[in-house]
């Protein structure tokens, strides 16, 4: 496999630019500081890619179980490569293959901004979760000026070829909202929104 090849997330999660180093770490700080204190026996991480937050909640003594579903093939088999130890099946986050109420936490992060029709992965996630969530999306404008400054995705004006949707705070809080979940906490890892919620 190529450079070219590569996931766009495997190529962002091991980046040598010190600048996107801190930005992931800070993205995953945030993370780890919303999951923890839900003390969560089981997890489930929904369009996981090749298992980096997977691994890093591993890491910092987060669940006993924890799964993960991808779509991408190539992320799963980069991801058993990576972290062998890790659980990663494939499938969709249209069509989680886990009966309701299944995990008590449910982690679907950079996910939603990839697909047509968030509100049926959203509806997904909220079934498979005994109680709690955790999204996050890219914070826009804040995304795409970010990549303008870095000189990145400049024809596209900023914006990842992979991003489909685009959320603002107030129109992601509000999407969560009309379908039900209660926003308990809200965090601003630059250029990211990340939500925990609870159903």
């Amino acid at each position: 496999m190529t450079k070219t090849q590569l996931p766009t997330n495997f190529i962002k999660h091991t980046s040598k630019n010190p600048i996107q180093r801190i930005l992931i770490n800070n993205f995953y700080s945030s993370l780890i500081s919303l999951a923890k204190p839900l003390y969560p026996k089981t997890i489930l991480d929904a369009g996981c890619g090749e298992g980096f937050t997977m691994d890093r909640l591993k890491k910092n003594g987060i669940g006993e179980k924890i799964e993960g579903i991808e779509y991408s093939k190539d992320a799963i088999s980069l991801g058993k490569k990576l972290f062998p130890n890790l659980s990663i099946g494939v499938g969709s986050v249209y069509n989680l293959p886990y009966k309701d109420n299944s995990f008590d936490l449910v982690v679907c992060t950079e996910v939603l901004e990839h697909v047509d029709t968030p509100i049926k992965a959203l509806k997904e996630v909220l079934r498979t979760s005994k109680k709690y969530v955790i999204f996050s999306v890219p914070n826009e404008p804040f995304f795409m000026i970010s990549n303008l400054l870095r000189g990145k995705n400049l024809s596209r004006w900023g914006n990842d070829p992979g991003h489909i949707q685009h959320w603002t705070l107030f129109s992601f809080k509000e999407f969560l909202k009309k379908n039900s979940v209660k926003i308990k906490a809200v965090k601003f890892p630059f250029p990211w929104i990340m939500v925990l919620g609870e159903i």
